[in-house]
């Protein structure tokens, strides 16, 4: 049995929940009665996490699963190294923050900053992210590092800000800016891409699997080909349920365009050919 958190019913609670720490693979050894004692920042008030949920099963399995509306929680996972955090709800801000291995499912929404700065796991979001998914944290040079993310609904601005390594993956649409200063890495979008994709991009791929997105005027247009690693990274999100991928494998040519051309003009942006 995992160790399962359920809010308490309080009208009156905090607006804010700092969950940093609670995460699998440090709660492992601990019974409900010490997880719950465990002290949680509340409206930047320390509190007994008993006091705001209740606290059943254990960890020894190194899974943690959250049932109900966790949306004033935030930095659910964050830092988690291995297991398996699960939100049966929506999470909060910063959820899967820092990540460098196990898997985080969100089965709602998630706030901003999903994954920021997440260096391996895997995370699976079936609603809608915010803004700067698996993006940079405020002052650091690169973002996502590695790992997989996938999100199953819409995201907000800047997703995969300046992503270094990883897989991005979004069956929805996109706002403003994704791929924004990309060092590397691949940012796959299915739905409506927002302006200036790529913008300030030096390496990687942008895959829109819609045609009509419009890169920057700094990009430069090149050839219709099919990218031999397309397939393969297609056959790869099908197996993790990212549906509009089956459609995608029937595209015969990809229109290529370089860019940045202000920042050296070695990232990719492909979408499907006409």
């Amino acid at each position: 049995m995992p160790l399962v958190l359920v809010p308490r019913t309080d009208a009156s609670g905090p607006l804010s929940i700092d969950a940093s720490g609670l995460a699998p693979d440090r709660v492992a050894s601990m019974t409900a009665e010490a997880v719950a004692r465990l002290p949680l920042l509340t409206d930047c008030r320390p509190c007994p996490l008993g006091d705001l949920f209740q606290v059943s099963g254990h960890a020894s399995d190194r899974v943690i699963e959250c049932r109900g509306d966790f949306s004033r929680v935030h930095f659910l996972a964050a830092g988690m190294q291995s297991g398996t955090v699960r939100v049966r709800g929506d999470a909060g801000r910063h959820a899967g923050e820092g990540m460098t291995g196990g898997r985080l499912e969100i089965a709602g929404s998630a706030g901003d900053w999903l994954a920021a700065d997440m260096t391996g796991g895997e995370v699976m979001v079936s609603g809608n992210v915010g803004d700067n998914v698996a993006a940079a944290l405020p002052g650091s040079p690169m973002g996502m590092r590695g790992g997989v993310v996938v999100v199953h609904g819409s995201a907000g601005a800047l997703a995969g800000s300046r992503l270094r390594r990883g897989l991005i993956a979004i069956a929805g649409h996109c706002d403003a800016a994704p791929g924004f200063e990309m060092l590397a890495g691949t940012l796959v979008v299915a739905g409506r891409v927002g302006r200036d994709p790529g913008l300030g991009m030096r390496r990687g791929s942008i895959v829109s699997l819609t045609h009509g997105s419009s890169p920057p005027a700094t990009f430069t247009r090149g050839a219709a080909w099919r990218p031999s690693f397309l397939p393969l990274l297609l056959t790869r999100l099908g197996e993790r349920g990212f549906r509009p991928a089956a459609a995608a494998l029937r595209v015969t040519a990809w229109r290529q365009w370089h860019g940045d051309g202000l920042a050296g003009g070695r990232g990719e942006l492909l979408q499907p050919d006409p």
